[in-house]
């Protein structure tokens, strides 16, 4: 199964935690806090996913974290924020 490097963003105590994903521009989810939103993320994976394929594109494919780091657009964000690896779910999962 792939993986996609995702960045939380912890707004603080009384905010949401966001969550979202370089190689997939537009692809967020969140929760009151950092388990919610880990909890969440593949099915913002899957959704993306499927939102893709109804327009005819493909996911595109996971970068590591090295690369992303070595991208000057992200580099910053990766440096501040806590990442982590989201596993691509599979059919079934997203189907429960």
């Amino acid at each position: 199964m792939p993986h996609y490097i995702a960045i939380i963003e912890d707004a603080g105590p009384d905010d949401v935690v966001g969550v979202w994903f370089p190689d997939l521009p537009g692809c967020i989810s969140g929760g009151d806090d950092v388990d919610e939103a880990l909890e969440n993320a593949p099915e913002a994976l899957a959704l993306y996913a499927q939102d893709l394929l109804d327009d005819g594109r493909q996911l595109p494919p996971p970068r590591t974290l090295a690369e992303l780091e070595a991208d000057p657009e992200f580099a910053d964000d990766l440096r501040n924020h806590m990442v982590a690896r989201i596993e691509f779910p599979s059919r079934a999962d997203t189907a429960e």
